[in-house]
């Protein structure tokens, strides 16, 4: 009865999400494949198409180096954070979260300002010498990783902090006593307890870097497109919805791919643990 109950509770949501989310998905599809040259002709032809793989290739990296640099970020952050008194760890939990409240937008433009060639960084180097003229970093696949990387951090730090709560500290005192430094100690004994936290967080960060829209426009530019940029240029721009509708489906596919393998490198770490322990 309990299961039965449980069913019944849970069937609305899965109505919603099927007529929200999947069947929305479908409409997009099913034209993509109606073509009179084959079934997978407009695939094969986007994948022909060296531009676009190196579009493809170049939201693959911006969003692995995001990925990367969030974590190295959010490790010892997540760690200072997770080891406070609990009232001082929930005013620097708000703190990291505050800039979530703030919209994408604004806080993309605010890195315009930043980054630009009048902007801050630049007078701010220039004025320690350290330049003889403006870098050119706005507008570059280096602006939208530094904006990624911002808008991406809290939620690492907060996939993060819930593992950390959780680690032995009895284990990390006692290969101190047996003569381990603070980096033994990191590598060896804190980062595999947080393997579930670190691939959580790494799941999040990479699927939103790979389909986000907005830091890529402000910060990249019409030079620098990646997929989700490359979706509305030919929706929005040239009125080509196939076009359109194939990159999402290409897009939706390399993300769901990329976590299902981080998801199933997980099971491996977790169980590799769970043995050793």
């Amino acid at each position: 009865m309990k299961t039965r109950s449980g069913v019944w509770l849970l069937f609305p949501a899965f109505i919603s999400v099927l007529i929200f989310a999947f069947f929305p998905l479908i409409q997009i599809a099913i034209p993509t494949f109606q073509t009179p040259k084959g079934f997978l002709d407009l695939y094969t032809k986007f994948l022909e198409n060296t531009y676009n793989l190196h579009v493809i290739g170049r939201t693959f990296k911006i969003a692995l180096i995001t990925t990367l640099i969030v974590l190295i970020l959010g490790i010892p952050i997540s760690l200072w954070i997770a080891r406070q008194k609990s009232k001082i760890k929930s005013i620097l939990t708000i703190l990291i979260l505050f800039p979530m409240l703030t919209n994408a937008v604004v806080r993309n433009f605010a890195w315009i300002i930043i980054l630009g060639r009048n902007g801050i960084l630049n007078k701010f180097l220039m004025s320690l010498h350290l330049i003889n003229s403006p870098l050119n970093i706005l507008y570059t696949d280096t602006a939208i990783i530094i904006g990624s990387v911002y808008l991406f951090l809290p939620i690492m730090i907060i996939s993060l902090v819930g593992s950390v709560s959780e680690l032995n500290i009895e284990a990390e005192e006692a290969a101190a006593v047996l003569g381990a430094n603070p980096w033994i100690n990191l590598i060896k004994i804190v980062i595999p307890q947080l393997v579930s936290g670190i691939l959580t967080g790494c799941i999040l960060v990479f699927a939103g870097a790979m389909t986000a829209y907005t830091t890529p426009q402000i910060l990249g530019g019409n030079k620098n497109l990646v997929m989700s940029t490359l979706i509305y240029q030919q929706a929005m721009t040239l009125g080509n919805w196939k076009n359109a509708s194939v990159i999402a489906i290409i897009l939706i596919l390399i993300s769901a791919s990329s976590m299902i393998l981080m998801r199933k490198a997980s099971h491996i770490l977790d169980r590799r643990s769970d043995s050793n322990a």
